[in-house]
């Protein structure tokens, strides 16, 4: 990896861990914190606070700051543009980003990646940053699915292909062969959250009797450097309440946060993690 890191972290917990694992490793880091986004552990790390349409000044800091690479990382909820205080580089960069964005993430990601690259920053994704955070293939943990459930992955991996590749979102989550949620701009944890509120109880798993799959697979458009499929304790937690009997997502393709807590969460709950090989 190149010199100092400018890691521009939004919400949850994958800048912070990528922020202590540069502490841990040596290596130099400057966090931007997105303001609205970043929760405030991350100001313990050599950083500045700056708007999401800061664009110019987004850049000037992390130069003055001498980063080499740029790091995006962490939640960032879809602007509403008309409400966005954006500087002189940001407005310039506003009509192309409402074009893009009526396309999908994927193509407004480009765009914002893009205006890194002109100003000659490398593009660093998080699992460049922190690799040992990517899914390796087979189970993780004690629990492996059976032939039950073979139907259920490869049919619930299929949907998630199929919605990524029209830039909608990441997971599906099938039982039996009927495909119960896909997930949109809601997000993996609001999606489990549905199912387990809404679905009927004769369509889905519960305690004891778990059936269906949470797949997660990257778009087949996307920009790998940024929005990998990402799950942690609360995707297994949620997993477990919706009833299903596991997740899964392609090897090397997907990000496992905390993942001793995963492991641990899903061998009590009786849910498999496991890692496929991308077609």
């Amino acid at each position: 990896m190149p010199g100092r890191l400018g890691l521009i972290a939004g919400g949850g917990d994958l800048p912070l861990q990528i922020a202590r694992h540069c502490k841990e490793t040596g290596r130099d880091v400057f966090v931007v914190r997105l303001r609205g986004f970043a929760g405030p552990a991350l100001e313990a790390f050599p950083g500045e606070a700056v708007g999401l349409a800061e664009v110019g000044r987004c850049i000037r800091v992390l130069k003055s700051a001498g980063c080499e690479a740029v790091c995006l990382a962490g939640n960032v909820a879809r602007p509403d543009f008309a409400a966005l205080k954006p500087d002189l580089r940001g407005m310039a960069m506003l009509p192309r980003l409402v074009l893009e964005a009526r396309k999908g993430d994927d193509a407004l990601l480009r765009v914002v990646l893009d205006e890194f690259r002109k100003e000659g920053f490398l593009i660093e994704g998080a699992h460049e940053a922190r690799s040992d955070l990517l899914l390796g293939a087979g189970p993780l943990g004690r629990h492996a699915p059976d032939v039950r459930h073979q139907a259920d992955i490869g049919r619930a991996l299929e949907i998630a292909r199929r919605i990524g590749a029209l830039d909608i979102g990441q997971g599906a989550v099938v039982c039996d062969g009927l495909v119960l949620a896909v997930e949109a701009q809601e997000g993996t944890d609001a999606m489990l959250r549905r199912v387990a509120d809404e679905v009927a109880p004769a369509l889905r798993g519960e305690a004891g009797r778990r059936r269906g799959v949470l797949a997660k697979a990257p778009k087949p458009i996307q920009e790998t450097r940024v929005d990998l499929p990402t799950l942690g304790p609360a995707t297994v937690r949620g997993a477990a309440r919706a009833g299903l009997a596991g997740i899964v997502g392609e090897a090397g393709r997907t990000l496992v946060l905390e993942r001793d807590e995963v492991i641990a969460l899903a061998d009590e709950l009786g849910l498999f993690v496991l890692g496929v090989e991308s077609p």
